[in-house]
């Protein structure tokens, strides 16, 4: 591997007051310091109507609250060739909600990026949830400080373990000294010197230190509380010194005035290192059990000082076996007794100090930055061998019937019991918790009637009506709409389902009326249908008309003279007309602002319309904008990258990369054959093809998602791995692809008209 020359950092920079600012310099010096011809810089941020002195070291700054310096920091990184930008993270200090304005930064960078979490949270909100989970998914490492934190990235953010590594926070390499030569310097000598650093603000705790003061004092009545720091600025700019002054009111109730001391300033390391070598003491009695990190604490551990500490995540990992000492949350009188326990007791308090320092050994700048710089030189190996496997895309080559896969049932047929077709599973196992919804239950439909197709084994008699049994008990004629969830219970969860999901059931419906292998089930599916299509006429979602409209396009082939269908499908072929024409541009070519789910029925709807009632305007329209999708689902190196989930409901944005779906490229490949029969252009043949080798691993993660073997198909990809789950869509999804992929090799095999080719995808 080659280690990084150029390291850009991102995060608050001193001279602005905070503990990121104090890191992300720290951590920078000490990277420089680490190696010959390093060239490292700092990006800082910096807190609106505020300004700085920064150092040389800091070669741009981005107001927070400024998106547009976000987009050009990345182009000024990006223009630099840097190896690895090293991002420090904290929700409070990049704009937007949550902070989401730095991945108008992340985005758009071109090199690797490992970025360091100093706050993970068990129980995120919404927003702060999708904004952590989008950067990790762009960082290519992620570093946290405590093993805590990898637990909850993991259970919480399901962020794979290998993804995540945990260093120490760094701590200056400091001699283990006594303290009393210090104390006579900063003139506290004679005095035990009990001591607390930081930016003062309520979450510290001070209070219950105040409040535990007095019975120290009846023990040891020399004791004296240091409180080092400066007011939190937000706290100044909002309340003024109000924080402060409560503080110093209640030492006066208290009587502890001679045994309290407020020093109102913000120091230097050098003066920091000083007062913390004279204490006898070190306290952080924060309230909060989720505090990550502390720096505070970090360098108190690593300057041989006894600790006495809240439990929160840092302290309870660092100050365990002896190495410190815990008290419960706002439990004054127990940090009390243990502050006087060691203040009285000197072998124990020398013991616990050197116990500290040797342990903190590791935590040196000087082997932090070392461990940083391992972590950068895997990062920029697993960013280059992802641009190499992206950059050489599989050749794609037309498939032959021995070249396409064999359709292997084995999985959907564990998915299935007496009831129908399962939601999900836990791996490989239906998980019956979830139940069953008429969505899955009508794509099973679906494929039962594309094994019906010539060179196809078809599945059992008994299992297809079990599917048409479960859509005829959806179907609610109180309201004329059909139910979607069902519990295991056999329970609906629900009086109607949604209109995207009518919409599904009507075009398997309209599949059953065409294809089924009874004919009495054909003509349960024809009445069903029929009673079933007048609620179309007051959806607004467009994917509900186009899966209407794949209904109709079958159903209309059998029941030619139901006029009554025939203007519905005009109505709804007209709605996703007029949406588009309300909607497109010449860069957006598209039904609606935003990209979703099922993408390509759109305009696959369209075409088959537009074929079936020779309507040249709707064919054009579907293959205008199929092919402006496939400009969003193409790789610059050519390979399929289905629209993934994380960028759903962004406006007129290109698609995220993750999480990609089988759903995705099913309704791809449904759509570019559509287009092929349509204008009779191979490369819709190519593209199709290329669509389907997503799922056998021409992927960004160069990862199958299917056991050949089983049939079984994998939930979809995140940015850095499978989803293990094989679900009920997922398995449909690829097994329906399937049936077209051979259905055209096939074709290929004995060309004929592209007509005769028909669509059966879901």
């Amino acid at each position: 591997m080659t280690p990084p020359r150029r390291i850009a950092l991102i995060g608050n920079s001193l001279p602005r007051r905070c503990g990121i600012a104090t890191f992300t310099t720290d951590l920078q010096r000490a990277i420089s310091n680490s190696g010959p011809n390093l060239q490292t810089c700092v990006v800082a941020m910096t807190d609106h109507d505020q300004t700085y002195d920064y150092p040389a070291s800091v070669v741009l700054q981005i107001r927070d609250d400024n998106l547009q310096e976000y987009a050009r920091a990345a182009a000024s990184l990006n223009a630099g060739r840097f190896d690895v930008v090293s991002l420090q993270h904290e929700f409070g200090i990049f704009g937007g909600d949550a902070g989401a304005h730095i991945l108008e930064l992340l985005t758009r960078l071109t090199m690797p990026v490992v970025t360091t979490l100093h706050t993970v949270l068990a129980s995120p909100s919404a927003v702060q949830r999708t904004v952590t989970e989008r950067i990790v998914e762009a960082s290519a490492k992620v570093v946290v400080m405590a093993d805590k934190g990898r637990e909850l990235l993991h259970s919480v953010y399901r962020v794979p373990h290998e993804k995540i590594e945990v260093i120490a926070h760094g701590i200056p390499d400091f001699p283990f000294v006594e303290p009393d030569t210090v104390k006579a310097r900063l003139g506290f000598g004679g005095r035990s010197v009990i001591l607390t650093f930081g930016l003062l603000s309520p979450s510290k705790g001070i209070e219950v230190m105040i409040d535990a003061m007095p019975s120290i004092l009846k023990r040891r009545p020399d004791a004296v509380y240091v409180v080092l720091g400066a007011t939190h600025p937000h706290l100044v700019r909002d309340q003024g010194e109000a924080y402060r002054e409560s503080l110093t009111a209640r030492v006066r109730g208290l009587g502890v005035e001679d045994h309290v001391v407020f020093l109102d300033q913000f120091v230097d390391q050098a003066t920091l290192l000083e007062f913390i070598s004279m204490c006898d003491v070190y306290v952080t009695p924060y309230l909060n059990e989720a505090q990550m990190t502390s720096g505070t604490l970090a360098y108190s551990f690593g300057l041989g000082k006894p600790v006495v500490s809240t439990p929160y995540w840092h302290a309870r990992e660092l100050l365990a076996d002896g190495r410190g000492v815990l008290v419960s949350f706002g439990d004054a009188a127990g940090i009390g007794h243990e502050i006087a326990e060691l203040l009285t007791d000197d072998p124990r308090r020398q013991a616990m100090r050197e116990r500290a320092y040797a342990a903190s050994r590791s935590m040196t700048w000087e082997r932090t930055a070392a461990r940083y710089m391992i972590v950068f030189e895997h990062a920029g190996q697993g960013h280059r061998l992802k641009l190499i496997a992206r950059a050489v895309p599989d050749a794609i080559a037309p498939l032959s019937p021995a070249a396409a896969p064999d359709m292997r049932l084995g999985h959907f047929l564990s998915m299935c019991d007496d009831t129908g077709l399962f939601q999900h599973a836990v791996h490989s196992v239906p998980d019956r918790a979830h139940g069953y919804c008429v969505d899955d239950n009508a794509r099973a439909l679906l494929l039962a009637c594309a094994l019906n197709e010539p060179g196809e084994r078809p599945i059992s008699d008994v299992l297809t009506a079990r599917f048409a049994a479960f859509v005829q008990h959806a179907w609610n004629p109180d309201t004329g709409r059909f139910r979607n969830f069902m519990g295991f219970n056999r329970t609906w969860l629900e009086h109607t389902g949604s209109a995207d999901s009518h919409g599904r059931t009507l075009w398997a419906l309209g599949e059953c009326t065409r294809t089924d292998a009874s004919p009495s089930r054909r003509r349960w599916a024809r009445t069903l249908f029929a009673q079933a299509l007048p609620a179309v006429e007051s959806f607004r979602s467009p994917r509900a008309s186009a899966f209407t409209l794949l209904g109709l396009d079958a159903y209309c082939t059998v029941v030619a003279d139901d006029r009554r269908a025939q203007d519905i499908r005009r109505v709804l072929a007209e709605g996703l007309l007029s949406g588009l024409a309300s909607v497109e541009t010449p860069d957006w070519q598209w039904f609606e602002e935003g990209l979703a789910y099922d993408n390509a029925r759109l305009p696959q709807a369209l075409i088959v319309t537009g074929m079936a009632t020779h309507t040249p305007v709707y064919v054009d329209a579907g293959l205008r904008s199929l092919r402006w999708l496939m400009t969003q689902q193409t790789t610059s190196t050519g390979h399929f990258r289905p629209v993934g989930t994380a960028g759903f409901g962004e406006l007129r944005k290109p698609p995220r990369a993750f999480d990609q779906q089988p759903l995705e490229a099913t309704a791809t490949i449904a759509a570019c054959l559509a287009a092929w029969r349509a204008d009779d252009d191979a490369e819709w043949k190519t593209i199709a093809t290329r669509a389907f080798s997503w799922f056998l691993g021409s992927n960004d993660l160069s990862v199958a998602l299917v056991d050949p073997e089983t049939g079984s198909c994998r939930d979809g990809l995140h940015p850095d791995r499978a989803n293990e789950n094989c679900g009920g869509e997922s398995v449909v999804s690829y097994l329906l692809a399937l049936a077209e992929i051979r259905q055209l090799a096939r074709v290929n095999v004995n060309p004929t008209n592209p007509v005769a080719l028909r669509a059966i995808g879901a």
